[in-house]
């Protein structure tokens, strides 16, 4: 991959001094896993061009520690299009190379660095396969850039196959050189949004650094961010906290959303672990547990003496051990916890075990057309002595201000059901197994609306 930069400002030469790189000299830098090579294939002060290209050893690639080729055949880590795309290796060569002039230092001629000069640029070949041409537009546009796309085909002998999302891309600003540097190192592994190091707190002060002065004020800054950071939420939270610190009415916002988050989730919780110690269960296990917040307001008490969160989720189960210091815990009080993978729409005798199950905010993620297949894992084969099932209530939606009322509350919820839908299918589950039900309901009731929680508790029959 090659990447070039061009300026036409009289003297032109002056590119020379700005990137620290005598035009007459070749000069090559090591990336981790292959070299950069920094060379000018013209210097005059009419027309000065540095080149910058990219030698990826393909055999070094599959050996690095973090191998990012996604598995799509046998030899995929051997034979795939890493050594050829502008991707995070680009940002790490532009750093390496052009440190200096990304900084705004230019120690023999200092007044070069505020100095808006015409560039235009050209990559060769950029990877888009989520977002296309549209996303190199929504990225590059807003910060004043002319943009000229040349898209390849797979296959040039085969026309019929159609376009691939490979792109050289032209650009050209009249711009400061730091700045154009500092918008190619963020957007290109943005576009690709595959990097080939592990991604870890550390990005979010390179991002802000780098980002600084235009990243806060581009209309893609969410959609920047997160891809930057490779779509890990806590880390695209944080940085985009940030970038918004200067901004009152976003602080105000997020600081309610996280307020009403809080405490419906609280409440939430609260209810449920105040039932199953109303109800003298001592052994439970929390269907769906996600990061294991019932689990640890459950070990705070010695009633429970078996504790057990399942989840689809494996990432979801690894934060739960991290919030309660699993790994640190003594062993006669980690001796009560059990953490395990799986489905609820899959027998599992490892789920029979337990007197009592918690379903908190589930079912509405799963298929209405799967339920069936649910209700007989839980009720008929698992079957437990207590059950709680919690939902959202649809009814309440309509207090919410940014949810219109025909919209779910959830972009992973499949279903919500009103008060009256969610008591008729529990009051067909009881009556079926042998269960009493209660309705109750969680967080604060409004008349006719009802609680923007439900909950159905389930009890044996006795005889």
């Amino acid at each position: 991959m090659i990447l070039n930069i061009t300026t036409t400002t009289f003297p032109a030469k002056n590119l020379g001094f700005l990137l620290h790189k005598n035009p007459d000299n070749f000069k090559s830098v090591k990336l981790s896993i292959g070299k950069a090579h920094i060379f000018y294939p013209e210097a005059s002060d009419e027309r000065t061009t540095v080149s910058l290209l990219l030698d990826i050893n393909p055999m070094e690639l599959a050996k690095s520690k973090k191998n990012i080729i996604r598995k799509g055949f046998s030899l995929a880590q051997y034979v795939n299009d890493r050594p050829y795309v502008a991707s995070s290796f680009m940002s790490v060569a532009l750093a390496k190379a052009f440190s200096t002039a990304m900084n705004g230092t230019c120690k023999n001629k200092p007044e070069l660095v505020d100095e808006k000069m015409d560039f235009e640029v050209e990559i060769s070949v950029l990877h888009s396969p989520r977002g296309g041409d549209n996303l190199i537009k929504r990225l590059f546009l807003p910060l004043g850039y002319e943009l000229e796309i040349k898209k390849y085909l797979l296959d040039e002998k085969f026309e019929s196959w159609g376009e691939a999302n490979y792109y050289t891309l032209k650009l050209r600003n009249k711009i400061k050189l730091k700045e154009l540097l500092s918008h190619l190192y963020v957007l290109i592994p943005v576009l690709d949004n595959d990097k080939h190091y592990f991604v870890s707190s550390a990005e979010i002060e390179k991002l802000l650094t780098k980002g600084k002065g235009w990243l806060e004020n581009h209309p893609e800054m969410e959609i920047i961010a997160k891809r930057y950071m490779i779509g890990l939420k806590s880390l695209s939270k944080e940085v985009i906290e940030k970038l918004y610190e200067g901004n009152e009415s976003y602080k105000n916002l997020l600081n309610l959303a996280k307020k009403e988050k809080k405490y419906l989730n609280d409440i939430r919780l609260d209810s449920v672990f105040n039932e199953l110690v109303q109800n003298k269960i001592y052994s439970v296990i929390d269907i769906g547990c996600g990061e294991g917040k019932l689990i640890q307001k459950l070990i705070k008490s010695s009633q429970f003496n078996k504790i057990a969160g399942m989840d689809v989720s494996y990432k979801e189960l690894l934060k739960a051990k991290a919030r309660m210091f699993f790994d640190e815990m003594a062993p006669r009080q980690k001796s009560r916890i059990d953490l395990f993978h799986g489905s609820i729409v899959y027998k599992d005798e490892r789920l029979r075990i337990y007197q009592a199950a918690t379903v908190i905010e589930v079912i509405e993620h799963l298929d209405e057309e799967k339920l069936h297949i649910f209700e007989k894992v839980l009720f008929e084969y698992t079957n437990p002595e207590f059950i709680i099932i919690t939902t959202p209530n649809i009814e309440f939606n309509e207090t919410y201000k940014k949810i219109n009322k025909q919209d779910l509350r959830h972009h992973d919820h499949r279903f919500e059901w009103t008060r009256e839908e969610f008591q008729s299918w529990s009051e067909k589950l009881a009556k079926k197994y042998n269960y009493n039900i209660e309705f109750k309901n969680v967080g604060e009731s409004i008349k006719d609306i009802g609680s923007p929680t439900q909950m159905g508790i389930f009890k044996h029959k006795i005889g």
